[in-house]
């Protein structure tokens, strides 16, 4: 395994049963990067993560996490790794920072400084009133910040956060967009899962699409929206009467175009390359079309997890 791997993946199989989960899946994460696995419910998601975080035994293949063999060096892989699962791991009746102090002692803080860690990152996680609270009163976006607030006690060098924003109000969503930021800022490695592909779009580095238990896409969100091809003209015209004009241009530059009224003065034509898009604009120009507004869009992170999860996809490397 590469020094500048955190996690390495060949051929990973897991069953349950006769439930094929992942079959003989590749992948490979660099450290200090924010790393999306996006996928359907049961595509195996949180298999893969339970079984990186050594919660989980592999049927075969070879996964080695920050330089260390599973599952025969599973306790030192534990020491440097955390994960926030799906669901909070807390004591209701506690107060928040009850919680955290409880927690920080468990991990080798003594008095002041477990104190002292608690109320860092309460107030890291936007919780410093909530924190002399019961658990159990906490709304659901407060109960998800404090338990990602536990799993990082410690520093850790990999952090699992298994759909980490599942149900948070957009607030809670940002403060935690803003921790996972940091977190990688400062080395450590981030897994992501999530729901939200605005979440893998803004955080991630590196992004992979999981279908039917293998790795269908993975890349840059740039990279994997170029995949799909797709991009957009939108046009704003000044004149609705210039629309059927614009249409017949479009049309006679690019038989196959496909072309949307958004609005009764405005257009979108897909194109598969920008050049297309200086075309458009310039028979527009000899028509005496001057367009109001004029963008080019790419495809969504959306449309590439829609084609690849439907149509079993393709690896990009």
């Amino acid at each position: 395994m590469s020094n500048d791997l955190a996690i390495e993946i060949k051929r990973l199989c897991k069953s349950f049963k006769a439930k094929e989960v992942l079959k003989s899946l590749d992948l490979a994460i660099p450290k200090g990067k924010i790393f999306a696995l996006l996928g359907q419910n049961g595509a195996g998601k949180t298999t893969m993560v339970k079984i990186l975080s050594t919660l989980l035994n592999i049927d075969s293949g070879d996964v080695t996490v920050l330089s260390y063999r599973l599952p025969k060096e599973s306790d030192s892989v534990r020491s440097k790794i955390s994960l926030t699962g799906q669901y909070a791991a807390l004591d209701e009746d506690m107060t928040g920072e009850q919680n955290l102090i409880l927690i920080s002692k468990l991990f080798g803080y003594k008095g002041a400084a477990a104190k002292n860690r608690a109320k860092e990152l309460l107030e890291q996680f936007d919780l410093t009133e909530a924190g002399s609270k019961p658990v159990k009163t906490y709304s659901g976006g407060m109960h998800r910040r404090l338990d990602i607030a536990a799993s990082i006690i410690k520093t850790p060098e990999l952090l699992f956060l298994d759909e980490p924003t599942t149900g948070l109000d957009p607030r809670s969503r940002a403060v935690v967009w803003d921790f996972v930021r940091n977190l990688a800022k400062n080395g450590t490695t981030i897994f992501l899962t999530t729901q939200y592909l605005e979440e893998a779009d803004v955080l991630a580095n590196l992004i992979a699409v999981i279908e039917g238990g293998k790795i269908v896409a993975k890349g840059t969100a740039a990279e994997l929206k170029s995949l799909v091809g797709r991009k957009t003209i939108k046009i704003r015209l000044q004149n609705e009467s210039d629309a059927g004009m614009t249409k017949n241009i479009v049309g006679e530059l690019f038989a196959e175009a496909t072309i949307k009224a958004d609005e009764a003065n405005a257009l979108s034509v897909e194109i598969s390359e920008v050049s297309q898009a200086n075309q458009v604009l310039n028979g527009l120009t000899k028509a005496g079309i001057e367009p109001m507004e004029y963008a080019i869009s790419q495809a969504s992170l959306d449309e590439v997890f829609m084609i690849f999860t439907e149509n079993g996809g393709q690896d990009n490397g």
